[in-house]
């Protein structure tokens, strides 16, 4: 009899940010977002200077939980989803802990996008969002194995969601969303008049 199963799964976590943690209010972290995108003449000099949409402090600033206590909040919470996920991939973290190295404001506005990248160096990447307008598009994910598909059929349109090549999760605000760092992922054109709030992180090993 034929057998056929998944081998090297990839996965995604998501969840609502404050399911650990104290509750995170939404309108004082889009109004903190702003604050800092306003105050922060170094990262919008970056960003012109790279052609860069919008707003990133990630260039700028490495101290937003300093500077805001509610990203002091945010990372309690961060921490306990990052340990929930490490612990669903079953990692040997051999007595060492996964800590936060990065985490930075994006502000897409209308025409904004990210194009494809990875997050090198890091263990777990992710983003929690903030604001999301109707049309902000969602996130693309790529199927890791695609460089080496070469002579492959694609699939099915209709393909089973694990056989697709991409996966296009559509997060709601207040979701955090957790993947391996070496994921290729890219954000979408922002089809909406209203920007795209969201706040990214990378964590390590060591």
């Amino acid at each position: 009899m034929s057998q056929i199963e998944s081998l090297f799964v990839t996965r995604l976590y998501r969840a609502r940010l404050s399911e650990h943690g104290q509750a995170i209010d939404p309108e004082e972290l889009v109004a903190s977002c702003y604050s800092i995108a306003e105050d922060d003449e170094a990262g919008q000099a970056w960003c012109e200077e790279n052609g860069y949409p919008g707003y990133t402090s990630y260039a700028s600033l490495t101290d937003l939980p300093w500077r805001f206590p509610i990203f002091a909040d945010v990372v309690i919470a961060l921490n306990s989803h990052v340990a929930a996920f490490a612990e669903d991939l079953e990692f040997d973290l051999d007595g060492r802990e996964l800590k936060l190295e990065d985490i930075w404001i994006n502000i897409l506005p209308e025409g904004g996008l990210h194009t494809s990248h990875i997050h090198p160096h890091s263990a777990i990447s992710g983003t929690t969002y903030v604001s999301r307008p109707e049309g902000a598009g969602a996130l693309k994910l790529e199927d890791p194995r695609s460089a080496r598909m070469m002579a492959a059929p694609a699939c099915l349109k209709e393909a089973r969601r694990e056989l697709q090549s991409f996966v296009y999760v559509a997060p709601d605000v207040g979701d955090v969303l957790l993947w391996e760092s070496w994921l290729r992922h890219e954000v979408p054109m922002n089809m909406a008049e209203e920007e795209r709030i969201s706040v990214s992180f990378n964590y390590g090993w060591g």
